[in-house]
């Protein structure tokens, strides 16, 4: 069984729940410690713990059966996560999926396989998932959901063309995308990000993706 961490009210008490999906080599411990930087007291924030401390074993670039049958059992674990949220009431669209590199991508593949109106989409450096030249059709609208992609020009792990091309099948597919790229930048998360992750959170449903305040 995977061991989740929990912080703040009850998912069916919040207004929001958000699923924190850690890196490579972190944990649900981890990354649970955004739900404290993003300083949102009604949301309802659910860290998931991936086995070995890895979602999958080898890049997000390379083909995908050979991250298999890891990549499919980690995006069934999001899936089961979204389901549970659901039973108790929680709707999609009160729904946001948030992660840090390996998890921004596993988050944002999950998304895209799986898209719908959501609260929100926040990728800490993160690209979807495959090699170069993967096939990008999946079916079915965002219907407006806001999603942030945040990445370093030079991320030693997320080349940046994957960053444009992501935004690019996100938008296609009817998500308002704020892609903001920082020169120089580490791989980590930067304070501009948390803010842009905390607009995210703080939108009421029925309103339109936060504007970029730059």
């Amino acid at each position: 069984m995977t061991t989740m961490l929990r912080q703040g009210p009850a998912p069916a008490k919040a207004r929001l729940t958000a699923i924190l999906v850690h890196g490579r080599g972190a944990s649900a411990s981890d990354i649970i410690g955004l739900a404290s930087e993003i300083g949102a007291d009604d949301v309802a924030f659910i860290a998931p713990d991936a086995p070995g401390r890895t979602w999958y074993p080898y890049s997000f670039l390379v083909p995908m059966d050979r991250n298999e049958p890891y990549l499919t059992r980690s995006l069934d674990l999001v899936g089961s996560i979204v389901d549970d949220l659901t039973r108790q009431g929680v709707e999609r669209a009160r729904i946001a999926l948030a992660g840090f590199s390996q998890g921004a991508c596993l988050s944002l593949e999950f998304a895209a396989r799986h898209p719908g109106r959501y609260a929100g989409v926040i990728a800490f450096s993160g690209g979807l998932i495959g090699p170069p030249g993967t096939p990008r059709d999946y079916p079915g609208s965002f219907d407006g959901t806001p999603i942030f992609i945040g990445c370093s020009d030079a991320d030693p792990h997320i080349p940046l063309e994957r960053v444009h091309e992501s935004t690019s099948v996100l938008r296609r597919m009817g998500a308002a995308v704020d892609e903001r790229i920082y020169p120089g930048m580490g791989h980590l998360v930067s304070e501009d990000e948390i803010q842009a992750a905390a607009a995210i959170l703080a939108t009421p449903i029925s309103d339109p993706a936060p504007r970029r305040n730059r």
